[in-house]
């Protein structure tokens, strides 16, 4: 095997020119001659007991040289890629240059290679990290919820209303003719969730048990294919309404839903909860916006083999979290008018970033000779299994000491930037009011007056306008939080239409 040529080309790809000699060429020959000689038939000769050179002279010189070049091509390319000291990713295009004779063949193997990776600055950068702040109204409002996990479910004999659960039968049809999965009983909707089709709970608001009644509705355009954009009719029969029963926050209350004895020690608590996971999120969105600067500033001519594993990597990891909900996922494909195609190409600009990234933390791994030690191994799997409560050895069979290895090499790189960074309160956000007061009119327009209100003694006096209240800001813990649950929330509402 000798390189011939070695040119680099854009995309971190290289195409390198190979030739087979002919001794090894021979080699690959006689294999071949001993893998097929008996499916060739020779008149005289028992199947596989046919000299070669009987063969070549009834079928032609070069009746094994497809089955040879097969053969001596991979091992060839292998030889090629390690004698040339290159980084590959993934397989090469292999075309065959000129003809393959006895003397053997010459091929031409494009493939990419690892990118050269030049850094921009990792040390000294900033970005802005959220200030952390817990309101009293804050706490209020966990604490409300809390109140309302714990909210006692009671029949009424009244009409059914927003926040209460009507227990119903119902039954959908299409042009008077029942349709798969529109079915159900006794089944326990909360009105007001939006966990089934716009519409349908709005006309169940205002029924009463034992009532029946039929609702007209319409499936959105972007419902699976099978029923969107139909007018159906749902027979509804109420035959429960419950309302929530909500216990008063007292002491009492804190003593059965906490270790506390008290409101006040409970409210302290849900302080300090909510103040750790603002700063957990702040702390992981500076992060964040550090490591993107960092990958912004590399300059990397990416090839596009290491954006398209990632991006097959993205819908594995999808695939699998629909699993763990128990959502198949051609089943959610075809609910949200889906396919792998659209997947890959929505999932293309985040995989070149996540590329990006990757490809700046590993040249920052070799910068800083960053290395992680068994010991350090060790301690973490130790310090997982406490967390996990999992037995170690059980822990090991599931996460191997490789990923282990390599996700304490990513946090010491972010710990690199992050501790030679610097933190920057973020930029006041200009009001919509604000952003037109300091418009400048072409014309000013003449002053008008205050108006005048007249007092009891006839006397009219200025009146001034009210004070605007200020729009409350709304951190990004609380909008990491707000995800959080929209997540939860949007999985559940999955469920419940899937019962549709």
């Amino acid at each position: 095997m000798t390189v011939k040529n070695t040119e680099k080309l854009e995309k971190s790809r290289v195409a390198l020119t190979i030739e087979v000699g002919a001794e090894e060429f021979e080699a690959a020959v006689a294999k071949a001659y001993l893998k097929t000689r008996k499916q060739i038939r020779v008149p005289g000769f028992r199947p596989g007991k046919a000299p070669r050179k009987m063969i070549e002279k009834l079928y032609g010189a070069g009746v094994f040289y497809s089955d040879a070049v097969d053969a001596a091509l991979p091992e060839a390319y292998t030889q090629a890629v390690s004698s040339s000291g290159l980084d590959v990713i993934g397989y090469p295009d292999v075309e065959i240059v000129g003809e393959v004779t006895a003397d053997g063949f010459t091929f031409k193997a494009t493939v990419a290679v690892y990118p050269e990776v030049k850094l921009g600055e990792y040390k000294g950068i900033s970005a802005e990290k959220e200030e952390v702040k817990v309101s009293a109204e804050d706490v209020k409002q966990r604490l409300e919820e809390m109140v309302e996990r714990n909210a006692r479910l009671v029949s009424v004999e009244r009409k059914a209303k927003l926040g209460d659960i009507a227990v119903i039968d119902f039954e959908g049809f299409d042009n008077g003719e029942a349709f798969e999965g529109g079915k159900g009983e006794n089944y326990e909707l909360e009105l007001g969730s939006g966990s089934f089709v716009p519409g349908f709970e709005d006309q169940v608001i205002g029924m009463k048990t034992g009532e029946e009644k039929d609702i007209d509705i319409t499936f959105p355009e972007d419902y699976h294919k099978d029923l969107a954009g139909k007018a159906v009719v749902f027979h509804v029969k109420v035959n429960e309404v419950k309302a929530k029963e909500l216990p008063k926050a007292d002491d009492e209350f804190a003593k059965d839903v906490s270790e506390f004895d008290t409101i006040k020690e409970l409210k302290d608590s849900i302080k300090k909860e909510i103040t750790e996971e603002r700063e957990k999120a702040a702390r992981f969105a500076y992060e964040n916006a550090l490591m993107q600067k960092v990958a912004d500033g590399i300059e990397c001519d990416i090839p596009e083999v290491l954006i398209e594993e990632q991006c097959r990597r993205f819908l594995e990891e999808f695939k699998q979290r629909l699993e763990s909900q128990g959502i198949p996922y051609d089943q959610y494909c075809k609910m949200m008018n889906m396919d792998e195609a659209k997947f890959l190409a929505d999932g293309r600009e985040p995989a070149e970033k996540q590329v990006r990234l990757d490809l700046a933390m590993a040249e920052i791994m070799k910068a800083e000779k960053i290395e992680v030690s068994e010991e350090e191994i060790e301690a973490e799997y130790a310090k997982l299994a406490e967390q996990y409560k999992m037995e170690l050895d059980m822990l090991k069979k599931y996460l191997d000491a490789p990923s282990v290895r390599e996700q304490l090499m990513r946090e010491k790189t972010i710990a690199v930037v992050v501790d030679n960074a610097k933190a920057v309160k973020p930029a006041k956000k200009e009001t919509e009011g604000e952003a037109k007061a300091e418009e400048k009119p072409a014309k000013k327009p003449a002053a008008k007056k205050p108006a005048r209100k007249e007092t009891k003694d006839g006397e009219k006096t200025e009146e001034k306008p009210a004070a605007k209240k200020p729009a409350a800001k709304k951190t990004a813990a609380k909008a990491a939080e707000g995800e959080e649950k929209a997540e939860k929330k949007t999985a559940a509402k999955k469920t419940a239409k899937k019962a549709e």
